[in-house]
């Protein structure tokens, strides 16, 4: 499947440069060729004999290698690439891609070349989750790299805990996406709502829930993956999309109705992931109400119901709802299916483990209008987004 298809594959330092050999011999089945490329740190891993043993190609491992007349081989290497990918990128590499610093072959080509970065970050838990780390993936995402979680489980430090490299297998089914996948979802456009929304009590309080948007950022980039152009109105949320992703920022139940209202006459599809607030306060007080004020006597209204409206003017349209809910989860999820004329509610409790707010997993039950129910295990939020948008495409086949 990947026949033609010219790949980089990076190897910084890190004890997860094992699984780089694993990746690279199923990269070549796929019929890839790949040049790796490593850094000093990345020979104290694995040697470049056994990578150039698998990838049948010279290993780069210096930008001035002695005795040979290169040139500018970081431009050659940046433009031969259709595709580059880190495996393992640890903290030092992401920081210095985030920092602009090109100061060995790997960090110089990557920042030579206009084919997609894909990066797959293997450390210590504490340094992938230092806010240092975090804000340089933030701000690599908005640039237009691409990333491959790391997985929870021993690490070789001995702790528990998020930084395993992901899988050579889960890698190479990324890269397969990326260059030979189907883009099924091209000539679509689909608009997606997601994180939460705050309603103001006063200049300083809000009334708003724990959602953070890692499911409808998932959902939006899946089908940004797959072709469509993917309009996507969030909420609060410290998330970044990927780069060509139309970002639309809201705050109130109010923005978002609007938002939505303006961009759902040119979509195709409406996944609305977002937990709007059901109420709004009547009044909201001006300055910071003091807490000694006694008998405060908050008086709420409800808001629109943004699916239910849409619903309503439907047409040939496809609907996505979300469900939250902590009891009679199917018979609930099917009157909002009904309520909403959806073709899709997709269900989940949060007080499984697992499933709740902010995490990187769900657990839910996927209920069509033919009254089908598939309930799905856990799984992560990227591969949920990858079922639902599958069930998306083959409803707009019909």
């Amino acid at each position: 499947m990947l026949k033609g298809k010219r790949i980089i594959l990076g190897i910084s330092g890190g004890i997860s440069a094992y699984k780089s050999a694993e990746l690279c011999r199923r990269l070549k089945k796929e019929d890839a060729e790949v040049i790796v490329v490593m850094t000093q740190a990345g020979m104290k891993f694995i040697t470049p004999l056994t990578m150039e043993t698998l990838s049948e190609n010279e290993v780069v491992t210096e930008l001035f290698p002695q005795g040979k007349k290169v040139g500018a081989r970081h431009i050659s290497l940046a433009r031969w690439a259709d595709l580059i990918i880190v495996a393992p990128a640890t903290y030092n590499l992401i920081g210095k891609i985030s920092s602009g610093i090109a100061d060995d072959i790997l960090t110089t080509v990557i920042s030579s070349t206009k084919a997609p970065v894909l990066l797959a970050p293997a450390m210590n838990v504490n340094m992938y989750e230092n806010p240092i780390c975090q804000e340089n993936i933030e701000k690599l995402k908005k640039t237009g790299y691409r990333f491959i979680e790391p997985g929870v489980g021993d690490l070789a430090c001995g702790e528990v805990g998020r930084g395993r490299m992901a899988e050579p297998e889960q890698i190479k089914n990324v890269i397969l996406k990326l260059l030979a996948g189907k883009k099924d979802l091209t000539g679509r456009s689909i608009l997606v709502t997601a994180s939460r929304t705050e309603e103001p009590i006063d200049s300083v309080r809000v009334l708003t829930n724990p959602s953070t948007g890692k499911m409808g950022y998932a959902l939006a980039e899946e089908a940004f993956e797959r072709g469509a152009k993917v309009t996507l109105i969030s909420g609060p949320s410290n998330l970044a999309t990927a780069y060509g992703i139309t970002l639309i920022r809201v705050r109130t139940a109010g923005d978002m109705h609007k938002a939505v209202k303006n961009y759902y006459g040119k979509s195709d599809v409406l996944i609305m992931c977002a937990a709007v607030s059901d109420f709004t306060p009547q009044i909201i007080y001006p300055g910071k109400i003091k807490k000694e004020k006694a008998g405060l006597d908050l008086k709420l209204k409800p808001t629109a119901d943004i699916l239910k409206q849409m619903g309503r003017r439907k047409g040939k349209k496809i609907l996505v709802g979300f469900a939250i809910e902590t009891r009679d989860e199917l018979r609930n999820a099917k009157l909002k299916l009904k309520e909403k004329n959806l073709d899709l509610v997709v269900v989940n409790n949060p007080e499984k483990e697992g499933a709740g707010f902010g995490v990187d997993t769900n657990i839910a039950t996927v209920i069509d209008k033919n009254g089908k129910i598939e309930k799905l295990p856990l799984m992560s939020k990227r591969e949920l987004a990858e079922k639902i948008v599958g069930r998306i495409i083959k409803l707009l086949k019909k």
